[in-house]
């Protein structure tokens, strides 16, 4: 504790601004971090894996406490619910703290918000926990299979159940068993951070140099020779090397999205639902300075992400515009050389990173979203000439806005030939799970 600062209370605030009032799970940390940047370095080590910890096992700490409980979970305050889940997380998960501690603390945070009341049942519950997490009765792997999959690795059900159809797991198959285990294992495995050198500005050996004169470990991914993982930073965003704009936060599979597309210098690129900017900026970079991107966005809150990027990574190759991706505009028509057609998604290929997706996604949402890319797609390939390229990418795992709507496009738009098209899970690469299709328009067909 600094100043006064309780960081359990902070990681409270932010489970409650994400489960109770929506926020993003990645930006309310982020915003928390960015406030208390003061605080002691394993003091906010500990804040965001607490937080993001307890996101990530949400479902599986609620299925504990309800062994102990006699109140049912989803019948409990929002704060107690919180309170109860951080404190099993520390419990079950968080080997370097006391049980006595967690408990204590969860008691005091409750008393400290108003419920003091309630300050026996949290006692009672959570000391329950630390004597009884070593019995606690799980749905049978064998019986119950995609209960116990939902449970163990926090995954609702009817994502288990989409991924069983999309690649044919039969859970009599150890093999296919395996195969799921591994998916949603990736899930819960810390995601690195990976950096894409701006090479228009330094080469990734004098990148990696720099990195390390500010006391910050850089390994290169190996497939990408701009591309390195890093670590070992304390504040990212007060690195000279961040500030100066020599790289820029960018997954390797995202990376992949702007090699796919493989611009030529000079090339005119169109990129429709840019922001925050990694693949407009990464493919002016691979123009060398020439060229035109012009990278476009729904709201003037994504036009700020873009433009800030833009500015601090030096690129003068790109320009910036409010639009809606689903409006025609005429002027653009068979005017681009790429279309670059990353488009909303369900993200269940970033659960790693935005914790919050597995329970605020539904399977409705998901048909929304492949409609909307449908949609999109119908209006954005009209901007591309003869001979041009067009790259539809997604950060999500789901057959449904990925494999399928590359076919359904393919089949309604004759003029577009598939080029290629892979599909990347979880960890798989070293990257988040990700889907990108190259087609190619040639000369109209009547």
């Amino acid at each position: 504790m600094t100043d006064g600062v309780n960081v359990r209370e902070l990681a409270l605030d932010i489970l409650l601004d994400v489960t109770k009032n929506g926020a993003y799970s990645h930006l309310a940390l982020a915003d928390v971090l960015e406030k208390y940047q003061y605080l002691d370095k394993k003091e906010r080590a500990f804040l965001t894996r607490l937080t993001e910890g307890t996101l990530e096992r949400m479902i599986q700490l609620d299925y504990i406490i309800g062994c102990f409980s006699t109140v049912p979970v989803r019948k409990m305050k929002p704060a107690i619910r919180c309170i109860l889940q951080s404190g099993v997380y520390q419990i079950c998960f968080m080997d370097a703290v006391p049980d006595a501690a967690a408990c204590n603390e969860a008691v005091k945070l409750a008393k400290k918000r108003g419920f003091s009341r309630l300050g026996g049942f949290v006692n009672g519950v959570l000391r329950s926990v630390s004597r009884g997490k070593g019995t606690v009765a799980y749905p049978d792997k064998h019986t119950q299979t995609e209960d116990w999959l939902s449970v163990i690795y926090s995954v609702p059900c009817w994502m288990i159940r989409l991924w069983k159809r999309d690649f044919g797991w039969d859970w009599d198959n150890p093999d296919d068993l395996a195969s799921a285990e591994a998916m949603l294992r990736a899930y819960q495995e810390p995601a690195p951070l990976t950096i894409r050198t701006n090479t228009e500005r330094i080469s990734p050996e004098g990148l990696k140099a720099r990195l390390e004169q500010e006391g910050v470990a850089a390994v290169p991914c190996g497939r990408l020779p701009y591309a390195f993982y890093i670590a070992g930073y304390d504040h990212l965003a007060k690195l000279q090397s961040f500030q100066d704009g020599l790289f820029y936060v960018q997954d390797l599979s995202a990376m992949l999205a702007a090699e796919t597309a493989a611009p030529e210098d000079g090339d005119f690129i169109v990129d429709v639902c840019a922001a925050p900017g990694g693949k407009a900026i990464h493919l002016a970079q691979l123009m060398h300075g020439t060229g035109y991107v012009l990278a476009r966005d729904l709201t003037e809150y994504k036009l700020a992400l873009l433009e800030e990027n833009i500015a601090r990574c030096h690129v003068g190759n790109v320009e910036t515009q409010i639009w809606d991706a689903m409006a025609p505009d005429a002027s653009l028509e068979k005017k681009a050389d790429i279309v670059m057609a990353d488009l909303p998604c369900s993200g269940l290929g970033v659960l790693r990173r935005k914790k919050d997706i597995r329970y605020k996604m539904t399977e409705e949402k998901a048909k929304e979203l492949a409609a909307l890319q449908r949609k999109i797609l119908s209006v954005v390939s009209g901007y591309v000439k003869p001979g041009g390229k067009l790259v539809y990418s997604t950060c999500t795992v789901n057959r449904m806005e990925n494999e399928e709507n590359a076919a359904w496009f393919a089949a309604q738009f004759p003029q577009f030939l598939l080029k290629s098209s892979r599909s990347i899970l979880p960890g798989g690469e070293g990257g988040d799970g990700f889907y990108i299709a190259l087609f190619e328009r040639v000369a109209d067909r009547s």
